[in-house]
């Protein structure tokens, strides 16, 4: 396999190599554009369109699990009627926004990152790619900025169930949706009970015979209008940017609010939501079904709105049932209870598998770096890794909240890095002995759990950490110094860079 290597002596291809053309990619592309103009950049997306997530997952009723107005990006209003978007409206909010800010032109699609090597004697990342024909090509770039998300795209959770290879009907997982499947008047069980599977199972019971959620373990739900009468309101008598901000600013507080009480005073937040299930569910509110076994937000909560689901239960065109799956058969899910499930389809919702840095192969100077063994800095950055960001967004929040962030603090960066005449920025960690771990997402849900092998380290304190406070972040990440005494700035000579024009002795 041939590559094509478009180097050139002395300078990199690129400023800025943007891997991802997703919610991430795209706000810091047009980050870029706002606050670093004189740069060049480009984005890597190795699928034909551009949205990422939004692009991949195409199951029924595929949604927002977060308002849109902290979903969507803080210098673009969003406008719809309905805060909780579904998937096509994402894609639209997306497209517009990359061509009317001529960020489309920038992005090279089927361009798969298969590795980056970061060339310390010359400063800059050395990317191979590879198109969709299998040709590979070189390209170099000063900083690289990782949005490509936190799961795999190619691999996701798909537990091993015995006897599935028997069943005579149809098993899919939502990550890889078959176009134009039609599941009219079937049977259908959906095993999971997360965010996805509490999407799929009202929109699929509108066509479907009937649907059945299995669950392990059940759920807590938070119930909320699917429209914010607020925002609608607002943008009526506001010019949009102002009654963005305002409800954005609404939803931020509200969130950061809810997520702290309920670590704070668990048993008020569990005794309102479930006040409010009673309340949507009547004489089928059944505490066994809906009373987890941990606190709201140990794990996520599940976003139901306009209580479709619980609609969909009450009409009977779907229900909830709690058991463990003895195996599979051709006619569908032997339960563990003794029960049967008799089915056409079987959904495994079961869950995402993570991954770092999408999966790219990333190297120092030929040497292999494993990310687990770098500690988080502000949250975006790595210990003793230079010229590198990743976006890794809230899970007690909405990822473009951090992605938001983080665009603004590189781009600031690379403002600096420009006025010191510097080529490389590199976190400096000496004493890693010194620091006091924790865990870097402090949630027990299974993909979490399972992914957290391969994350990097988290101090208990900053800048070694990855937060889950927005309202802290925010300001801690504006208004520290860039130059903190840990961000080390040289020239691509390793001569440091201090004031703009003056070098100082290189750094041992």
């Amino acid at each position: 396999m041939g590559f094509e290597d478009t180097r050139r002596a002395g300078q990199p291809d690129i400023d800025v190599a943007i891997i991802g053309a997703g919610l991430s990619g795209i706000g810091m592309a047009a980050h870029m554009q706002m606050l670093c103009p004189d740069r060049t950049y480009a984005l890597f997306e190795r699928r034909p369109q551009l949205g990422g997530t939004w692009d991949l997952f195409r199951y029924p009723g595929v949604r927002s699990d977060s308002d849109m107005h902290t979903l969507g990006f803080i210098f673009e209003p969003w406008k719809h009627e309905k805060s909780i978007a579904d998937g096509p409206s994402i894609l639209e909010y997306l497209n517009r926004i990359a061509t009317e800010r001529g960020i489309r032109q920038h992005i090279r699609f089927e361009t798969k990152v298969v590795s980056a090597n970061w060339e310390s004697g010359n400063a800059w990342w050395v990317i191979t790619t590879e198109a969709a024909d299998g040709q590979r090509s070189r390209t170099t770039a000063r900083f690289l900025y990782l949005g490509s998300g936190y799961y795999d795209y190619d691999t996701p959770y798909d537990p091993a169930i015995p006897g599935r290879d028997d069943f005579a009907g149809t098993i899919i997982h939502p990550q890889f949706w078959p176009e134009d499947f039609d599941y009219t008047g079937k049977r259908v069980v959906v095993i999971g009970s997360g965010a996805t599977a509490v999407t799929i199972v009202p929109a699929m019971a509108q066509k479907a015979a009937h649907v059945t959620m299995l669950q392990r373990t059940p759920t807590w739900y938070a119930i909320r209008p699917a429209r914010d009468a607020i925002a609608n309101t607002l943008r009526k008598f506001l010019p949009d940017k102002l009654a963005y901000r305002i409800t954005r600013f609404k939803n931020v507080f509200m969130q950061d609010m809810v997520y702290k009480r309920a670590r704070n005073q668990p048993q008020k937040v569990k005794d309102f939501l479930t006040k409010k299930l009673q309340e949507a569910l009547g004489p089928k509110y059944d505490p066994a079904t809906f009373t987890p076994p941990y606190n709201p937000w140990e794990q996520r909560l599940c976003l139901v709105p306009d209580g479709d689901l619980f609609h969909a239960m009450k009409a009977g065109k779907a229900e909830i049932i709690t058991d463990n799956i003895e195996r599979i058969d051709a006619q569908g899910i032997q339960l563990k209870s003794g029960k049967r499930l008799d089915c056409d389809v079987i959904v495994t919702a079961t869950g995402l598998a993570l991954a770092m840095a999408g999966k790219i192969a990333l190297g120092m100077d030929g040497q292999p770096v494993r990310m687990n063994e770098r500690w988080y800095y502000k949250g975006c950055m790595y210990s003793n890794l230079p010229n590198l960001a990743q976006v890794f967004g809230y899970l007690n929040a909405s990822w473009t909240l951090r992605a938001d962030i983080d665009a603004d603090f590189v781009c600031r960066l690379l403002n600096h890095m420009k006025k010191v005449g510097a080529d490389s920025a590199t976190p400096v960690l000496t004493d890693e002995s010194a620091l006091e771990a924790d865990t870097p997402l402090d949630l027990s849900s299974g993909y979490i759990q399972r992914g957290l092998s391969i994350q990097p380290k988290n101090a208990k304190t900053m800048p070694w950490r990855l937060n889950q406070d927005y309202l802290f972040d925010r300001k801690y990440l504006k208004e520290d110094p860039l130059d903190d005494g840990i961000m080390r700035f040289a020239k691509a000579s390793g001569a440091v860079a201090a004031k703009a024009g003056e070098v100082v002795e290189p750094a041992e």
